[in-house]
């Protein structure tokens, strides 16, 4: 069936994928750091705590970096 189907629809598909399956990982990230922790992320972004903002600025750019590797050389 992949083979029918225009490469151009096929690497699309596998952008959309990717960036849903990033966004997943992303947010599980998030959850499982604030759970180690033991804070509520959301309530410290609320009290102006930039450190906690930085935190999650780091999270989701490394975490994106990584899989849109994985991601990026499995299209190859």
């Amino acid at each position: 069936m992949v083979e029918s189907i225009h490469p151009i629809l096929l690497n699309f598909i596998y952008v959309v994928v990717g960036g849903v399956v990033t966004l997943i990982f992303m947010w599980v990230g998030c959850k499982i750091f604030a759970h180690i922790m033991d804070f509520s992320i959301s309530d410290e972004l609320q009290k102006g705590n930039l450190a906690v903002g930085q935190m999650v600025m780091g999270l989701y750019v490394g975490i994106g970096i990584a899989l849109g590797l994985v991601i990026g050389l499995g299209l190859n």
